[in-house]
């Protein structure tokens, strides 16, 4: 059930922040980026079910929950949430929870905390990012310092909705989205390798997605060899229909079972 745990946090209620103070407010080493956004909005919902076979092993769900300001700017409230179902809760009982403060202009995150039980394996982070700076700060890690990162760095929620930001109307089979991820007091170098379009079957009828692989450094997450697909619809709101992970006997499968809020109409085909 490892992929299980896996699994919730690659798709990825309010917490109070304990620290707002001038941690963001270093002379900037950058000008913010501009992003262009026509995939999401606020109120977008989406609703997973993971299963292996015919059986059901757990829910993620993914929110644009709310708009407000964080450092003076404005900034998404997005959470993303994971829990087993089933015969899972038996032997690996899951409850994860993501949440993300992203900047709507610049599409990078000012603030995430991850609060997550595994298992029985218990990880909360609480991360401040001064994206002016290039750092980020663990408040609850114990001698919290500063972590040097990467210009328009992302965490493992943001990231989610960052790449479907990015222009993929040229991309051609073989090119790649990189984004750099911090988690874990570390910093992921992550790509999205493109593969093409194809026509997945869902509840609502038949509807063209680009086919993607999800790619890191070896010895990290994800490595290319080991059978991780991700399908996204092939229009402006850049949907996720499926997450495939290919096991010794058979794969566990991630499917959209429902979303509210699209920003776009999706095209299904009967």
């Amino acid at each position: 059930m490892k992929l299980l745990a896996l699994i919730f946090p690659f798709f990825f209620w309010p917490i109070t922040s304990p620290v707002e103070d001038d941690y963001t407010s270093d002379t900037p080493k950058t000008e913010l980026r501009k992003i262009s956004n026509n995939a999401f909005s606020k109120g977008e919902y989406l609703k997973y079910r993971i299963h292996y076979g015919i059986i059901d092993a757990g829910i993620a769900e993914l929110m644009v929950k709310d708009i407000t300001h964080k450092n003076g700017r404005e900034v998404y409230h997005m959470v993303g949430k994971g829990r087993s179902t089933g015969m899972a809760e038996w032997f690996f009982k899951t409850r994860d929870t993501y949440e993300s403060y992203v900047d709507t202009k610049s599409i990078i995150p000012w603030e995430f905390v991850r609060d997550v039980n595994e298992g029985g394996y218990i990880i909360k982070r609480h991360v401040f990012f001064n994206q002016n700076a290039n750092t980020a700060r663990d408040i609850l890690e114990k001698n919290s310092k500063n972590y040097e990162v990467p210009v328009n760095v992302q965490d493992i929620l943001s990231a989610f909705y960052y790449a479907r930001c990015a222009e993929t109307g040229n991309i051609q089979p073989g090119d790649v989205l990189p984004i750099e991820i911090f988690m874990d007091h570390e910093v992921f170098p992550f790509q999205l390798k493109y593969l093409g379009v194809e026509r997945m079957k869902t509840d609502w009828g038949y509807i063209d997605c680009k086919k993607f692989i999800p790619v890191v450094q070896e010895g990290r997450v994800f490595r290319e060899e080991e059978g991780l697909t991700l399908w996204v619809t092939d229009d402006a709101n850049k949907i996720p229909i499926r997450l495939e992970a290919k096991l010794a006997v058979g794969s566990i499968k991630m499917d959209l079972m429902d979303f509210r809020n699209n920003r776009n109409p999706l095209q299904f085909r009967k």
